[in-house]
């Protein structure tokens, strides 16, 4: 009851701060009128009993500020008129407000879109029913997954750790539904794929283990949303069509889920096969050959109470009994767990190094961002010194400012991780359309989550606040009376001049020129040249310098010209000591 009575007296102090106003000061002049009443009863007049009251209740405003600072409505009061200002204040320097803006918007959104690639790749999980038990079975003395399917046969009726274990392999084949034929890329599976992965049809059916009996005994297919969608425009008549698969018939069971293509996050089949078919839509009689390996992957779920290490000694007592039963085929058959989503580790440990790569690059643009804001801000707050001293010399609490100025901060930060994550989003909806490969069905879907929304807002805030920090320490060290004695000319701190910008330049110039610089001296290493004919002639990266340019350093006045081609042709020759190159430099 308390909490809500608070809530109740916050909200009226906040959004109906008139009405409030006028119920405080009917109240605080009623408390007036019995006092000066009380006075008057005691002989006063009453003129005199009015003035008297009204002195020894002292100021309106007062009562009333702290009335609503009790409401708690002054901290959002004071919010609110701390982010008008700092607004205007913005409004008066646009120019440095735009620069703000874009330089932090491209920190944050180069993070937005590592961080979204990264969730898509790692930490989403895959769209299956307990993901987080879904293991792929790849061999140990290699990151691969390939098996021959009578080792998978093996593998799925000899554990005793897996729920399940399903199999498929990518094949292409001739698609014709009976009019524009058209090439396909399937995933053959496992009977019992779907049952395994515990999916459900949007549409149909399923094939399941029990319509496998034998090789090509079980010509269906399943399709993906996409596909149904794209080919067959949602036609739910497709459900027991006949279509053709490299010319052989094969019968459309049904349409699977919205989202789902499968185990692989980059792979997007247009359909599903059984794998007992292999040898009509691959054209290999390989089905039954141990040595074949041609199985791109076998994958299950562990049973509960079941851990990886577990199974992996469940699979390798399975490689031992294989490798004793069928020591040509099966030389080597130890085996680990690893996640299906990129392949395990054959793909799995690159990109996760990558990501992480990529992640603290952009972290560290986003730093350097920060610093460069920061020092934006600092000399922002110089240049407003006289500004703070006079607040301060009023009355106002360091606090206060400090705060007006973490506000400014706070709405740059806003402001570009906004426009940042635009971008972003932009960006990551056009790679998600983009197909790098376009005879191949990779599709890297990457488009943000409420994951990267999220990270963005808090790289924006944690950003405003790091730069926001910066003047802090100039702001505590003012002294309000020496810069209002001093006048415009006092300076807390330093200001950008132009010989400052030209430095920057200058470094900036020494760093892009350095590596070309070190490659020329080590390509006159790599060949040999002790010495430089004449027009001297350059090399920077490989590539000779134009011939004008060249030829411009021989128009040098005579000494500096002839000093400088002795030095640097008697400095490069070999035996020179370091006292002898002293001498010859100036």
């Amino acid at each position: 009851m308390k909490l809500f009575v608070w809530v109740q007296s916050l909200w009226s102090a906040v959004f109906h701060r008139s009405g409030a106003d006028r119920e405080m000061e009917e109240e605080l002049r009623s408390h007036m009128a019995h006092r000066a009443d009380d006075l008057a009863r005691s002989g006063l007049s009453r003129s005199e009993a009015d003035r008297r009251a009204r002195v020894e209740f002292g100021g309106l405003v007062k009562y009333k500020e702290q009335s609503h600072q009790a409401a708690g409505g002054q901290f959002f009061e004071s919010l609110w008129q701390d982010v008008r200002i700092s607004g205007r204040k913005l409004r008066q320097s646009p120019g440095f407000a735009i620069a703000a803006i874009l330089t932090l918007a491209l920190a944050i959104g180069a993070n937005a879109v590592v961080f979204s690639v990264l969730n898509s790749f790692l930490l989403r999980p895959l769209d299956v029913p307990d993901a987080g038990s879904l293991y792929e079975i790849q061999h140990g003395n290699e990151a691969s997954g390939f098996t021959s399917y009578p080792d998978y046969l093996d593998l799925r009726d000899r554990n005793h750790s897996f729920d399940g274990v399903a199999a498929w392999s990518v094949s292409v084949v001739g698609f014709d539904a009976g009019e524009n034929p058209s090439r396909a890329w399937i995933a053959e599976t496992s009977g019992n794929y779907f049952d395994v992965l515990r999916v459900q049809p949007f549409l149909g059916r399923f094939f399941h283990g029990s319509d496998e009996h034998g090789p090509n005994s079980a010509p269906y297919i399943v399709l993906t949303y996409a596909y149904w969608h794209d080919h067959f425009q949602e036609d739910r008549t497709v459900v027991g069509r006949s279509v053709q698969l490299d010319k052989h018939p094969f019968t459309i069971l049904g349409v699977a889920p919205p989202g789902f293509h499968g185990t692989l996050l980059f792979f997007n089949p247009d359909f599903f096969t059984p794998i007992v078919n292999h040898q009509q839509v691959g054209g290999v009689e390989d089905l039954n050959a141990r040595g074949a390996r041609w199985v791109f992957m076998a994958m299950g779920h562990l049973k509960p109470g079941v851990s990886p290490a577990q199974g992996v000694a469940d699979l390798n007592s399975i490689g031992a009994y294989l490798e004793k039963t069928y020591p040509k085929e099966d030389g080597k058959m130890t085996f680990s767990l690893a996640s299906p989503s990129l392949y395990g580790d054959y793909l799995g440990r690159p990109v996760k190094a990558f990501l992480a790569g990529l992640m603290l690059l952009s972290g560290l643009i986003l730093l350097a961002a920060c610093a460069n804001l920061g020092s934006l801000f600092a000399a922002r707050a110089a240049d407003r010194s006289r500004e703070v001293a006079l607040r301060l010399a009023l009355g106002s609490s360091r606090r206060r400012i400090l705060r007006g100025l973490l506000t400014e901060a706070a709405l740059i930060s806003l402001a570009g991780g906004a426009v940042g994550l635009a971008g972003s989003v932009v960006l990551l909806r056009a790679l998600s359309a983009w197909q790098p490969i376009p005879r191949w069905p990779l599709h890297l879907s990457v488009n943000p989550d409420t994951k990267v929304y999220v990270v963005a807002l808090l790289l924006a805030l944690a950003s405003g606040l790091l730069f926001g920090l910066v003047p802090v320490r100039q702001i505590l060290e003012t002294n309000p009376y020496e810069v209002v004695k001093a006048g415009s000319s006092a300076k807390t701190g330093r200001r950008v001049t132009l010989r400052d910008v030209l430095l920057v330049v200058q470094i900036a110039q020494s760093a892009v020129s350095s590596p070309w610089h070190w490659r020329t001296r080590c390509h006159w290493a790599r060949t040999g040249r002790t010495r430089m004919s004449s027009p001297m002639r350059l090399r920077i990266s490989g590539r000779p310098m134009p011939h004008s340019i060249a030829a411009s350093t021989t128009s040098l006045p005579d000494t500096f010209g002839r000093r400088a081609r002795r030095c640097f042709r008697a400095e490069s020759l070999p035996g020179m000591t370091t006292k002898m190159r002293r001498a010859l430099r100036w």
